[in-house]
């Protein structure tokens, strides 16, 4: 494998503390993870600290498994936990964190997942993070580090532990204020290589969090406030990664919102004008930022698709998830984008929100046949997933159209858009289904998670797992929740609070009817 590094590494520095880095998939996967592998490079660079990343397919460690003083994973996605609970049984290491004593590392994760809601996940780690890692993580090893060396017992570190802001000891901490990072230092891809699921790709963070705050958007809510790199240093940062490649990414929920993003786009423009041949690519475009100049800059880039989030088809249902997208402003943006020299766009969007009729639905039909009608020749392609309510959002409360009925509306959808020439993509139903379940679980899943493992992690696991444990998973994916009640993770304290998502629920509860 060819891994450029992009920092200064200490190979002969003196260690004495073994961290594994571990990620819940392959190290192709593991490289192109931007968070994951930023929070590697903060260990890497610290005295004292041997830090090594393993994943799914690693097949042989530099440091001896016994050696091992912590395991840290990522946690981005709710099925990481089969991943995770491999990883950990191949090391021969108890997946109940009661079930280790002192002679096992200390294990513990974070990410978005745990962020949102870690109740179903707390009877395996040790201690999780709560929020931005960016320091958090590199705090909590440190601390573990010299506790280590003053020789403190398990249980002495992780009340040491439950005093750090962002930190979340299970059955020791009782409220956790989330984690929060300025970007003062801009996270940008610290190893390049050819062997990642994006090859040679320089990826940067330019912002973080998003103020359109959908009412279904977990990464919106959990970001928030929103922030964004300084231009002077995101320019610093892609002369370092177009140094050693001509592949570079800008990542954020709402890029296009950055106050700097048509100067950047001009900073590539003109690089690529004088010579240069640069690829870039963008994560999804907010439709009505879409302009001339960003569509120039991607096709001069080679970029010959972009992706919009729609949401939803009809005006009425955007406005009750908090999408203020008029269908003026998605035709506009298809225009530019096809104006701009791009053969095609990738349009989200969502199915089973909240309140959504029949009419929604066919909303896409005629939102589908007037864009082919208008833009003959261009690649229009549409892309459903279905609804999942998430913590810590204003439809935490809602529950989740049952699967048949949204399996019926893929069907629906595939037929109708099928008849304009289009070949729509759809998540699965099913598996969104048990996404909801973990989502809004509680503490009572840990050994129906440990069951599911065992028999395999498929679909007929997860079923079969319920029955044996009796687990309701109705009851967390398509319940609706009381707003008053107390739910798993409002121990978790996050800006701006339950008390707005409440008033944001009702608010939007007014478009319902």
């Amino acid at each position: 494998m060819s891994e450029i590094y992009l920092y200064d590494r200490q190979l002969n520095k003196n260690t004495d503390y073994n961290v594994w880095m571990g990620f819940p998939g392959c190290t192709s996967f593991s490289l192109s993870s931007l968070g994951y592998m930023w929070l590697f490079k903060s260990l890497d660079e610290e005295d004292g600290i041997n830090a090594e990343r393993i994943c799914t397919d690693t097949k042989i460690t530099s440091i001896n498994p016994k050696d091992v003083d912590s395991i840290c994973f990522s946690f981005s996605f709710d099925m990481d936990f089969l991943s995770i609970f491999s990883i950990l049984e191949k090391y021969n290491i108890p997946l109940k964190s009661n079930d280790r004593d002192d002679n096992y590392p200390l294990v513990f994760a974070g990410g978005p997942v745990v962020t949102a809601n870690p109740e179903p996940y707390k009877d395996f780690f040790d201690f999780l993070i709560i929020g931005d890692g960016d320091k958090c993580n590199l705090e909590a090893i440190k601390l573990c580090r010299q506790s280590k060396l003053e020789g403190k017992s398990k249980s002495e570190i992780l009340g040491c532990l439950s005093h750090i802001e962002g930190i979340y000891v299970p059955y020791k901490s009782n409220v956790v204020k989330k984690s929060h990072y300025d970007l003062s230092e801009c996270v940008y891809t610290p190893i390049v290589s050819d062997e990642s699921f994006f090859p040679n790709t320089f990826i940067i963070e330019v912002s973080r969090g998003c103020y359109n705050r959908c009412g279904f958007c977990v990464a919106s809510y959990l970001n928030l406030p929103v922030r964004f790199v300084d231009y002077e240093t995101i320019i610093e940062k892609l002369e370092l990664g177009l140094k050693y490649t001509n592949k570079i990414a800008l990542l954020g929920a709402l890029i296009s919102a950055h106050p700097k993003f048509n100067d950047i786009c001009g900073y590539i423009y003109n690089r690529i004008q004088s010579g240069e041949k640069i690829e870039m690519s963008v994560s999804s475009l907010r439709a009505d930022a879409i302009t001339p100049e960003v569509i120039k800059t991607l096709a001069a880039c080679g970029q010959k698709h972009t992706t919009i989030a729609i949401e939803a088809a009809s005006e009425r249902l955007r406005k009750v998830v908090n999408k203020n997208l008029s269908e003026e402003q998605i035709f506009n943006a298809v225009k530019i984008a096809k104006d701009g020299g791009l053969k095609g766009i990738k349009i989200y969007s969502m199915i089973g929100l909240p309140t959504e009729s029949q009419d929604d639905i066919d909303e896409f039909i005629r939102l589908a046949k007037d864009l082919k009608t208008i833009h003959k020749g261009f690649d229009i392609t549409f892309s459903f997933s279905t609804f999942v309510p998430k913590p810590h959002t204003p439809f935490q409360w809602c529950g989740k159209e049952n699967i048949k009925s949204l399996e019926n509306k893929q069907s629906y959808l595939k037929k109708e858009l099928s008849k304009l020439g289009m070949k729509p993509k759809f998540s699965s139903a099913k598996w969104d289904y048990y996404q909801a379940v973990l989502s809004r679980g509680d503490a009572t899943l840990g050994d129906y998670l440990v069951d599911v493992y065992k028999n395999g992690g498929k679909l007929g696991a997860f079923k079969s797992a319920a029955k044996k444990y009796s687990i309701d998973t109705d009851k967390f994916a398509e319940g609706f929740y009381d707003i008053n009640q107390k739910l798993p993770w409002d121990f978790i304290l996050i800006n701006p609070g339950k008390e707005f998502l409440r008033d944001e629920y009702e608010r939007l509860l007014v478009n319902f009817d």
